[in-house]
């Protein structure tokens, strides 16, 4: 069952008025420091948040990385990356003094109550082929109870008031190309000053180094992270989107699973299933295999590092697509309810310019796919010149200096952006 839906979380915000309005209150009357950052990410010590994180630990920042659990406190450690709890009174402080902020996914990566005065950097979790923010009817859903009432259409109205005012807060938000550039300006309402083309830094490890070198690492990191699963042979990676609490129709039936795994089996592969982090299907075969081993984020937070050590993705609609067309990574698409889903969410121009023509509408097509892929170089070898097509549509830089960019253009805007409340520490 998911862990999350818009409606509940909309539902949250609009209950947690109060504490906006405190917070704004908060920073209205305490000056920011001249260069005090914070850091945070919804998926734990990594994404672009981490890159970021690395070119200004370089240059000797006054950073702190905002933390929500145990655990990103021990993975903060083992990095020497100091930390402090987002929700506590120190969160609170330290994202009310910052000069800027930098987050991934939302507010809710820092302490959200304090952000307002900040120059913050969203530097979002992956290329959009779904509608996000305001280019998503999704993004706005009332809560239950209130969307069969007469309150529903002023509800509505309300959080997009505070979906804009939110927004509106962005100072930075790099995008890979122009032309996800346009997608991003539109989904946030942002003029194109504040969003550069800087390409993202959370793709960055997949240009670094040699070929050779990224797959060793990534395959180490692998077989550190599944242990029990094979790994001399091709290792798939199968990775479905989250639907908002709705049920994941591609959960294979006891039929499918015997198809998938003759298919493993044959072709000497593994399947590395990782469900959305706010979301879950019963992806567990009703009968025993190593062939199918579970990596989800509570095992590997951030997976981009690990595409390079992969043979094959298998999706949906979910922006790893894009990440993985840099290694160049062959992609299957696995769509089974794609018409009902672009009538809900709706899409960045139109599936078939990602997914192509022949994406899987079940696994019994999906799994005949993979056969080929697996068993068929000329097959494999179609898939990544798809996916190298792609990478050049979508990615301005392939040069593993996105980082940079992005943290220069950070230096850039702070420095144009003089603000009287300013503090001195």
């Amino acid at each position: 069952m998911a862990s999350f839906s818009f409606g509940a979380g909309n539902a949250r915000k609009l209950a947690t008025i109060p504490l906006y309005a405190a917070g704004r209150m908060l920073t209205l009357l305490v000056p920011r420091s001249r260069d005090q950052w914070v850091f945070g990410c919804a998926v734990g010590i990594g994404d672009g948040a981490l890159a970021v994180w690395e070119q200004a630990a370089a240059d000797d920042r006054r950073a702190v990385w905002l933390v929500g659990t145990a655990r990103e406190a021990r993975d903060a450690a083992a990095r020497g990356i100091p930390s402090i709890p987002k929700r506590s009174m120190r969160g609170l402080w330290r994202t009310a003094r910052a000069r800027v902020i930098v987050v991934t996914h939302g507010f809710g990566d820092v302490n959200r109550y304090a952000v307002s005065g900040a120059y913050v950097v969203q530097l979002w979790h992956g290329i959009p082929l779904k509608r996000i923010g305001l280019d998503s009817l999704e993004t706005l859903r009332t809560p239950g109870v209130l969307a069969r009432t007469p309150a529903a259409v002023p509800v509505r109205v309300l959080l997009r008031a505070m979906f804009r005012g939110a927004a509106r807060r962005i100072r930075l938000l790099p995008a890979a190309s122009h032309l996800v550039r346009g997608r991003l300006e539109s989904a946030f309402a942002l003029p194109d000053r504040s969003v550069p083309v800087t390409g993202e830094p959370r793709v960055d490890v997949l240009s670094r180094g040699t070929a050779a070198d990224r797959r060793t690492a990534a395959r180490a990191a692998i077989a550190r992270a599944v242990p029990r699963a094979p790994h001399q042979g091709a290792l798939v990676l199968y990775a479905p989107t989250w639907r908002d609490g709705a049920v994941d129709p591609a959960v294979p039936t006891p039929e499918e699973w015997a198809r998938i795994v003759d298919v493993l089996d044959r072709r000497d592969a593994t399947l590395l299933v990782r469900s959305h982090p706010l979301g879950a299907g019963d992806y567990v075969p009703p009968f025993p295999t190593p062939r199918v081993q579970a990596l989800g984020s509570d095992l590997v937070s951030d997976i981009t590092p690990l595409l390079p050590g992969l043979d094959a993705l298998v999706t949906d609609y979910s922006s790893l697509a894009f990440d993985a067309a840099l290694v160049p990574l062959p992609t299957l698409f696995l769509a089974p309810d794609v018409d009902a889903y672009a009538r809900r969410r709706g899409f960045y121009g139109t599936y078939r310019d990602v997914a192509g023509d022949d994406w899987a509408p079940g696994w019994a097509e999906a799994a005949g796919q993979l056969d080929a892929l697996l068993g068929d170089p000329a097959e494999r070898a179609r898939l990544i010149a798809r996916a190298s097509a792609l990478s050049a549509r979508v990615h301005a830089f392939r040069d593993g200096r996105n980082a940079q960019r992005v943290y220069r253009a950070i230096l850039a805007g702070t420095a144009q952006d003089a603000r009287p409340r300013e503090g001195n520490g």
